[in-house]
C-alpha cells in the first residue's frame, strides 16, 4: 500500500496523534476504508483526523484501538487532542466547535439569545460579562474574539454550510443593547441573509405553545459522520449523538419552523427593526 504525504507532527498536538494514527494504520497495510470497516465514518473524515485537523471522536478511537490493537492508546490521547483545539472556548462546547466547520447544515434555535455566530462584537461582550461579572478585560475580550472567530465559516464560498436560524420575537424586540448597536448587530443578520449565507424565522410573540419553548438548540449533519445535536444551558452543554434521540429533535425542529414566519417575512421585521433603533425607535410589536 503507498504511504501518503507525510505529516510534521511537532506542528501541535493534534497533528502528533494524528501522524502516530496514520502510521499505525499503514504499518498494519490497512487502506482508509479497511480500516473504517465497522465504523460510521467516512475516509475524508478519518483522512482529516490523521492531517490534525479534526479531533478523533471517542468511539473512533476505540475503534483504532481495538483495529490496530494498539491497548487504549488514541482513547486516552483524545482528551490530549480535546484540550489542545479548545482554547478559550469552554470544555462543554469542543464538540461543536470543529464539528461546525466540516457541516453540512446547521439549523439553530435560540429563544433567549442570539445565536453565537451570528453575534457582533458588542453583543458578545454584554452575555459574556453578564455571566462572569468579575472577570477581568482580557478575559473577556479573549472570550469575544473567539466567538467572532466562529462566524468566518460564513466567508469560505466553498465550505459554507447551509445554517438555518430560528429566532424569538423578543430577541428583535428587547434589545441588550443601546439603540445604534442593537442596529449594526441587526443588520449583520440581515447582510448574511441578504447574502445567502443564512436563512432567518422569527417566532411571533403570540404564538402560543411550541415545540422547543424550553430548549436552546442546534442540529448538524454531515457528508461523512452521524448527524450531532448541542444543547445549551447557562454554564453547560451536552452534545448528543443517540440516532433515536436525534432524530426526535429533528422533527421538534421541523414542527417549530412550521409555527415561525416566512424567512421572507422574518428578514422584513429584522432590517425594519435595524432602521427603527438607529432613528431611536421602539420597534412595533407583532400583534
Amino acid at each position: 500500500m503507498a504511504r501518503g504525504k507525510d505529516i510534521d507532527g511537532s506542528m501541535s498536538v493534534p497533528t502528533f496523534y494524528g501522524k502516530e494514527l496514520r502510521w499505525k494504520r499503514e504499518a498494519a497495510g490497512l487502506s482508509l476504508e479497511a480500516f473504517l470497516e465497522g465504523s460510521f465514518y467516512g475516509k475524508t473524515y478519518l483522512s482529516d483526523i490523521e492531517r490534525g485537523e479534526r479531533r478523533m471522536p471517542i468511539d473512533l478511537a476505540r475503534h483504532a484501538d481495538r483495529v490496530l490493537n494498539t491497548d487504549g492508546f488514541f482513547e486516552r490521547r483524545c482528551e490530549d487532542v480535546r484540550r489542545a483545539r479548545r482554547g478559550p472556548h469552554a470544555a462543554y462546547f469542543e464538540k461543536v466547535l470543529e464539528a461546525e466547520k466540516y457541516a453540512e447544515s446547521i439549523d439553530e434555535w435560540s429563544p433567549s439569545t442570539l445565536p453565537g455566530l451570528l453575534q457582533i462584537a458588542p453583543y458578545a461582550r454584554a452575555l459574556v460579562q453578564s455571566a462572569h461579572p468579575s472577570a477581568p478585560d482580557d478575559w473577556v475580550e479573549e472570550k469575544v474574539r473567539a466567538r467572532l472567530d466562529r462566524a468566518r465559516l460564513f466567508e469560505d464560498n466553498h465550505s459554507t454550510p447551509e445554517y438555518w436560524a430560528i429566532l424569538h420575537e423578543s430577541l428583535i424586540l428587547e434589545p441588550i443593547l443601546p439603540p445604534q448597536e442593537m442596529a449594526e448587530q441587526l443588520d449583520r443578520i440581515a447582510e448574511l441573509a441578504e447574502r445567502r449565507r443564512i436563512t432567518p424565522q422569527i417566532v411571533p410573540r403570540k404564538q402560543k405553545a411550541y415545540p422547543l419553548m424550553v430548549a436552546s438548540i442546534m442540529t448538524m449533519t454531515f457528508p461523512d459522520a452521524p448527524p450531532l445535536v448541542y444543547t445549551e444551558a447557562s454554564y453547560s452543554g451536552d452534545t448528543i449523538d443517540d440516532p433515536a434521540l436525534v432524530r426526535q429533535y429533528r422533527k421538534a425542529y421541523d414542527r417549530l419552523r412550521a409555527v415561525a414566519l416566512s424567512p421572507d417575512t422574518s428578514l422584513a421585521m429584522i432590517k425594519a427593526a435595524a432602521e427603527d433603533y438607529r432613528n431611536g425607535k421602539q420597534p412595533d410589536r407583532l400583534e
